[in-house]
């Protein structure tokens, strides 16, 4: 019984731990995309590939042979932006971000996005309103008209109000400015969408599957407010909601403030 549990038994079964969660991992980032269908396919052919080889079916299996050797290319140029996307979301995982003391910036920011949001959502007035973070912007930025202009709130109002010439497209905010108005935005293919949502919201969550900029999607329809980030949509966001989302997003946690780490303490203490 016991010659089960060598070291090397152990590491196949770590091993093959290892490669269940990556699978896992991949399908999870997939769901609901276009992605999804096409390794379902991918995994047809490898089937075909198999049951060819084992029944002795020689051209159908060199056929299958040829089309798995350019499967990873082709693959490379069909999920180019699925491939950005996950490199983006692991080497932001892996970047410390630093410590901010001063946050006059970030409270202000939240102060003209609630008052923004209050106003644009009880008028139906539709907004899209793109927050830059560790991930750059630029490409989507240069396809905005030009503002450089403190945040306020009466700004962001007044560049989304109907038949005005910024009021078509995202206001993108970089840092304590807005950067531009009437930016394009990538629109997301995801089948997690609900219909009734339009060009707004799919460009909502289309730049939060390519970055880790957060999103505010104010509903021309219905005013609802909603917020993406990370692929994920919230819906039917209220004052209290967001403003906890903003808090927890921008705003340092208390815990990593200089006043309360613990070898801080010890040292007022001595």
């Amino acid at each position: 019984m016991l010659s089960y549990f060598t070291m090397n038994n152990l590491m196949h079964v770590v091993d093959i731990a290892i490669i269940w969660f990556l699978l896992y991992k991949i399908i999870q980032f997939v769901e609901g995309t276009r992605a999804l269908q096409i390794l379902f396919g991918v995994g047809a052919v490898i089937l075909v590939k198999v049951v060819s080889w084992y029944l002795g079916l020689t051209t159908l299996s060199w056929v299958m042979d040829q089309l798995i050797t350019w499967a990873p290319i082709a693959l490379v140029v069909i999920f180019q932006q699925e491939i950005r996307r996950g490199l983006e979301s692991l080497g932001r995982r892996l970047i410390v971000r630093r410590t901010r003391i001063d946050n006059a910036a970030e409270h202000q920011l939240i102060k003209s996005l609630d008052s923004s949001l209050q106003y644009m959502s009880k008028r139906r007035i539709g907004a899209l309103i793109t927050i830059q973070r560790d991930t750059n912007l630029d490409e989507y930025i240069k396809t905005g008209i030009k503002l450089d202009a403190y945040i306020t709130g009466q700004l962001l109002i007044n560049t989304f109000i109907p038949n005005t010439p910024l009021h078509d497209g995202a206001v993108i905010i970089r840092k304590d400015r807005i950067a531009v108005a009437a930016a394009y935005l990538p629109l997301s293919e995801s089948t997690r969408i609900p219909k009734e949502l339009g060009t707004r919201h799919r460009a909502a969550v289309g730049i939060s599957e390519s970055s880790d900029a957060i999103t505010v999607v104010v509903s021309e329809e219905t005013g609802e407010i909603s917020i993406t980030q990370s692929g994920d949509l919230l819906r039917q966001m209220d004052q209290e909601s967001y403003l906890n989302f903003f808090e927890r997003q921008f705003l340092p946690d208390k815990a990593e403030t200089p006043k309360n780490r613990w070898w801080q303490r010890r040292r007022v203490e001595k």
